[in-house]
């Protein structure tokens, strides 16, 4: 029934990546599974890459930009035009336009790849455009309020030159200096304010950090980002160890984790990689930590290890915003340490589905460690089911999809 009635409908669907590369690209992908199964057809628009998944619509895709790979001069000039205004994106996503003619546009991160050059483009062409909200760039030009392994929020009241003499930007003046003409461009033409018509933001706390940045509420609207619980399991056999998962960066305070698991004297593994991992090693053998590194781990192997620990720990030292993590945790029946910062708390029950502990504090940390260790393996699972029970109703997929498309139709998708 649901299919005949959304008959017709067509979604494009867009994001710089089209591999499953981090969490915005998860919901992104699962976003366009939900409305294809829901009976709508759904186009990507994104950027050629060598791990892309396979695409009828790859054809459309623009040039890959990667900015790790060494490239002459001429090209990073190129480059750089193109990040700030993607001529290019525009008209591979005109020609998409002219092809598709989509009912709705929803797109997820386009900075630096696609630029928001395309946004204008879907605005003349009379297509509604929406977008989630995954990071804080819309206020933040270097993205994460962070600066020196400290949120900073200098560039509020329209500062943002300070994104230059901080050198924000991998300490770069020169990619400072871009990113700096990127926003000022952007602004200028309004080039998100002018064209966007609603912004989807996944937590509370990102909604009211974008207010005090001058974001106006009626164009943005809370829509938590969700799991299908009946896709993970739940009968695991509890383990002896914490775990983190994740990209290891110096924002995601994994260096107070260590710190933190030495003290409380409990052991961790750790489930990813990153530009931190050697100093991570180096940190815990120097303070004798129990610390283990599992390197890249996804589907069930993760599932697994997470299933099996006594429950993930995010330690984070900036304005996270609604993990994944934390869902597919809870998914996995099992309870979450997680930092008191950002989003963050607003997705941890204290004391029903988990703990929270002061970002950045060593000691603290530990205390929770400790606490959640020495409580009885059937309060742990009780955390788990409880938080289980929670994203099933507040966070599950049939939620998420009752509140985009209300938004939709807010917007004349009917």
């Amino acid at each position: 029934m649901a299919s005949l009635m959304n008959a017709g409908k067509k979604l494009l669907a867009i994001n710089n990546y089209f591999y499953r590369r981090g969490g915005a690209e998860t919901v992104f992908f699962d976003h366009m599974t939900m409305f294809g199964e829901i009976g709508w057809d759904v186009v990507p628009f994104a950027m050629q890459h060598d791990r892309n998944d396979v695409s009828p619509w790859s054809e459309y895709f623009v040039s890959e930009i990667e900015y790790g790979r060494r490239t002459g001069l001429l090209q990073k000039v190129s480059q750089a035009a193109s990040v700030i205004y993607s001529l290019e994106a525009q008209r591979n996503i005109g020609r998409l336009i002219e092809r598709v003619r989509p009912s709705i546009a929803h797109a997820h991160n386009v900075y630096h790849h696609l630029s928001p050059a395309i946004f204008s483009t879907l605005k003349s062409a009379g297509v509604p455009a929406v977008m989630t909200v995954h990071d804080l760039k819309l206020a933040c030009p270097s993205y994460k309020m962070l600066r020196d392994g400290k949120v900073c929020e200098d560039c509020s009241g329209g500062r943002i030159y300070n994104v230059l003499r901080n050198r924000c930007v991998k300490d770069s003046v020169p990619l400072s200096a871009v990113v700096l003409a990127e926003t000022m461009v952007h602004r200028l033409l309004g080039l998100y304010r002018k064209n966007v018509d609603r912004l989807v933001v996944p937590s509370r706390f990102y909604l009211e950090k974008l207010a005090e940045w001058h974001w106006p509420r009626d164009k943005m609207v809370h829509i938590p980002n969700f799991v299908d619980v009946k896709e993970y399991r739940d009968d695991w056999q509890e383990g002896n160890y914490f775990v983190f998962a994740g990209r290891l960066a110096p924002e995601k305070g994994l260096a107070t984790l260590i710190r933190a698991v030495a003290l409380a004297k409990q052991r961790l593994i750790i489930a990813g990689t990153g530009p931190e991992e050697a100093a991570l090693r180096q940190r815990a053998t120097e303070v004798g930590a129990d610390v283990s590194f599992a390197g890249y781990l996804s589907g069930e192997d993760l599932h697994r290890l997470i299933g099996q620990s006594l429950a993930l720990v995010l330690p984070s030292e900036w304005y996270e915003n609604a993990p994944v993590s934390i869902l597919e945790t809870y998914a996995l029946k099992r309870p979450v340490i997680g930092a008191a910062i950002g989003g963050i708390p607003e997705m941890v029950k204290e004391g029903e589905t988990g703990l929270l502990a002061a970002s950045g504090d060593v000691e603290d940390l530990a205390r929770a460690l400790s606490a959640m260790a020495a409580l009885a393996p059937a309060a742990r699972a009780h955390m788990g089911a409880a938080g289980r029970a929670w994203i099933a109703s507040e966070f599950s997929a049939a939620a998420y999809r009752a509140r985009t498309l209300d938004l939709y139709a807010a917007l004349g998708v009917a």
